[in-house]
């Protein structure tokens, strides 16, 4: 069965988190031509490493989402202090009204409710609250899941896979995470792939699903 959708919204707390958690399936969309749009509500100035910018993840999360084919224009970025979010609550459910309102997606990805990071969580229960009507899967983010219901798979060929390493080496000033390498990035797809008879997948959970 095929999601039938004509705009897609990805939702990434943090610059990056788009890219890990769903990757390759943008890069599978965007070649069967649907418009995809990424919100990142933070590019986690307080966190960055010494020897680079304070900004160097906005730099960064542009050269990624061109890697993987979202127009320049589909990139909204917020300004949201990493580590904040459930302080803003209210503001945060406004920007994504504010999105629903203005790009009325058929298809949303988001964290899981089940991610433990404290942005991650408020994300994805302000996302259900804003885009209760429209489709969502949660992506996976296996460093910060307890637990993951693997309830949805896109299959995934080579060149989804590669356009998602590609995008993620982008990202030079989060390398040094043990997760933020192709070994990692090919083995989690081949994980989730040998679940659906397939070599390479990357899964969801389920919050809602709008059949038409």
């Amino acid at each position: 069965m095929q999601i039938k959708c004509k705009r897609i919204l990805i939702l990434a707390p943090h610059t990056d988190d788009g890219e890990f958690g769903c990757g390759g399936t943008i890069s599978k969309y965007i070649e069967e031509g649907v418009e995809v749009f990424y919100a990142a509500f933070s590019a986690c100035q307080q966190s960055v490493l010494k020897e680079f910018p304070s900004d160097i993840l906005i730099t960064e999360v542009k050269a990624a989402t061109n890697v993987l084919g979202i127009k320049k224009e589909n990139l909204i970025l917020f300004d949201y202090d990493v580590r904040t979010f459930n302080f803003h609550r209210q503001s945060i459910l406004d920007n994504l009204i504010k999105l629903r309102t203005e790009i009325k997606p058929d298809l949303v990805f988001m964290p899981s409710k089940n991610d433990i990071h404290q942005d991650h969580l408020t994300i994805a229960e302000e996302g259900l609250r804003a885009f209760k009507f429209s489709s969502i899967l949660a992506y996976e983010i296996p460093w910060n899941n307890i637990t993951f219901n693997t309830t949805a798979f896109f299959h995934l060929e080579e060149r989804h896979i590669q356009a998602k390493i590609k995008a993620l080496e982008e990202y030079k000033s989060q390398a040094h995470r043990p997760y933020a390498n192709e070994e990692f990035i090919r083995s989690l797809a081949r994980t989730r792939g040998v679940q659906v008879s397939e070599k390479y997948a990357e899964t969801f959970e389920v919050l809602r699903l709008n059949i038409v």
